[in-house]
Order: structure tokens, then C-alpha cells, then sequence
């Protein structure tokens, strides 16, 4: 059976904040004090530092001389550069995983099942949450470490949450373009590179009329 994965103290920080970022708890431009969730949550200033520049890193938050950390303004060139670059790193992961796996698809399996069911409750949340852990599976059936932290570096799940709260994005259903995608990887299409990366940029949240 596989170990529980324990979060480090960081991790844990880390993971506060981005759901106070996602849930509205801070705002964009509201300042995050880092004294301030110290004391909240017990611990030292340093883990909740290593936490902030994490974030910095996925440009959630800004932090300037004399005015401290800040949540950063959420615009639509944000997504717009980020889908192209996770577009092409998820088009050379399917071409390394597609070999590796062997028309293996039992990981992907849930995830499109959960889709569905996400679908039919009309369920943002959890469609979101199982896209982007399907994307996760496809990568990481790649076999390559310096791939798979490149692009949970983009903070893929973070920003599609932010995209719909901040800019009035609609998740639309994916279920069936997924499907269509785990069906190729099971045929072993040769064409899977292509196919991946124009599902990946179809994905892209698209702002209401």
C-alpha cells in the first residue's frame, strides 16, 4: 500500500494562503501580512517567507520595497501566456508517456469518470479539480522530473480557480474531449503530441459574453 504523503510545514502554509487567495479571503491588491499569518497559524516567520515566495514564483502575489506582499491583479494576458506554455510541455509529455504506458490508461480511468459525474451535478469545482488532475497523470506517466515540476510550476489549478472567480470565466464540460484523449493514448495514436496540445489550448477559459 502506498504511504500517506506528508506535507511539509511549508506545503501546509502554502496551501493555506492559496486557498485564502481562490476562496476571496484576500483580494487582489490586499496586502498579506506575513507577521500576521505567523501568529495565526502558529508558527515561525520563515515557513510562512518560504510560503510567500512560492506564490511570488507563480506570480499570485507581488511584493515591492516598503510596501510588502500584495495579491497581484488577475488579468486575462496571465492565461493567455500561461495555456501556449503548458499547451507545448503537455504535447512533449504525451509523446514520452504514450510508449511508457502501452495503451495503459488505468490512471486516467477515474479521472474521466469523476468528469462525467462532475458534468452531470453541474460541479465547477470538481471539474476543475479532475481536469487538472488527469493533465497531471499524463505528465507524469511521461517519466521526466524536470517536465513534471515545470509544469506544476504553472499552477495550473490555482489560476483556472482564480480565472472563474476573478475574471467570470465558465468551466465548460471536458468530460467527452477527455475521454477522446484517453482513448487515443490507449490506441497509442501517433499523432498524440498534436492531439494533446490542441486539447490543452481548447481548455482555455473563455470569459462570458
Amino acid at each position: 500500500m502506498t504511504p500517506p504523503v506528508v506535507q511539509s510545514l511549508r506545503e501546509q502554509i502554502r496551501e493555506h494562503l492559496v486557498e485564502g487567495i481562490v476562496s476571496g479571503r484576500w483580494k487582489p491588491g490586499e496586502r498579506i501580512v506575513e507577521r500576521r499569518i505567523a501568529v495565526e497559524l502558529e508558527v515561525s516567520q520563515t515557513p510562512v517567507r518560504e510560503a510567500l515566495r512560492e506564490l511570488e514564483t507563480l506570480r499570485l502575489i507581488e511584493s515591492a520595497p516598503n510596501k510588502g506582499v500584495r495579491v497581484r491583479e488577475l488579468s486575462a494576458a496571465d492565461l493567455e501566456e500561461i495555456y501556449p506554455v503548458r499547451a507545448g510541455l503537455e504535447q512533449i509529455a504525451a509523446e514520452l508517456a504514450v510508449p511508457r504506458l502501452a495503451g495503459d490508461v488505468t490512471a486516467l480511468r477515474p479521472h474521466v469518470a469523476a468528469l462525467y459525474e462532475a458534468d452531470r451535478r453541474g460541479d465547477g469545482e470538481a471539474q476543475v479539480r479532475h481536469t487538472v488532475a488527469f493533465h497531471r497523470e499524463l505528465v507524469r506517466a511521461a517519466g521526466n522530473s524536470v517536465l513534471l515540476h515545470t509544469w506544476e510550476g504553472l499552477g495550473i489549478e490555482v489560476w483556472t480557480a482564480l480565472s472563474i472567480r476573478w475574471l467570470g470565466t465558465v468551466q465548460q464540460s471536458y468530460a467527452e474531449e477527455h475521454e477522446a484523449v484517453m482513448a487515443a493514448i490507449q490506441r497509442c495514436d501517433p499523432n498524440i503530441g498534436l492531439l494533446v496540445k490542441e486539447h490543452v489550448l481548447g481548455c482555455a477559459p473563455a470569459p462570458r459574453d
